[in-house]
């Protein structure tokens, strides 16, 4: 086995969840106007997926790739409507007063959620770490053990990300004054429903 796979694995989950896409939106909106925690389990979320897709890669689970690709109709449209809600929602919201109220457990599991279910309804996530993994010579020829390193190792590199972003960005927000807030919500809800109306738009071009 290799001894440097959960390096590999690693550097693969921080680079897979390092480009800002509609998760990292909204990580960084949440971040900034919810406080560290609730942006950090929102980057749990999509760590939690990333591991998942890398689990069906590194195991070799062939037959669930093709599944999840032959149902890329629906996952992309059913994202797709998902963000551009989020975003017409962050748009609304409202820049809170002073200190944000601590997040509640019921609130911080829908954060969550919605994170795991976004990056799940990405059917391009799994073509991505196929892809990749064949590009590095890891995966289902790496044996169970293997397999599982490789998991760990993608969970740990995106989990990784996530916290680095929320720890900065965690830092700045109590110098952000209402207005600031306010114009980070516009700008990230009409990222965040830019995406999903190119999730929907690649729906009729494909």
């Amino acid at each position: 086995m290799d001894p440097l796979l959960f390096l590999r694995a690693l550097a693969l989950g921080f680079s897979i969840a390092a480009p800002v896409g509609p998760i990292g939106a909204l990580c960084i909106r949440r971040t900034l106007t919810q406080g560290r925690l609730a942006g950090f389990v929102t980057g749990l979320g999509a760590a939690t997926a990333d591991a998942l897709y890398g689990a069906i890669a590194a195991f070799g689970l062939t037959a669930l790739t093709t599944a999840l690709v032959g149902i890329s109709f629906w996952t992309r449209l059913i994202g797709g409507v998902f963000l551009i809600y989020l975003g017409v929602r962050t748009l609304l919201a409202r820049p809170a007063a002073g200190e944000a109220a601590p997040e509640s457990r019921r609130s911080l599991l829908g954060a969550y959620a919605s994170s795991v279910a976004l990056t799940l309804t990405n059917p391009a996530t799994i073509i991505s770490f196929l892809g990749v993994f064949a590009g590095l010579g890891i995966g289902a020829a790496s044996g169970w053990a293997g397999a599982l390193i490789i998991v760990a190792g993608v969970f740990a590199g995106s989990l990784a990300w996530w916290m680095l972003l929320t720890v900065v960005l965690g830092g700045v927000r109590h110098r952000l004054s209402p207005g600031v807030m306010r114009a980070i919500n516009i700008a990230s809800g009409l990222l965040i429903v830019g995406f999903g109306l190119a999730a929907l738009i690649s729906l009729i071009a494909g």
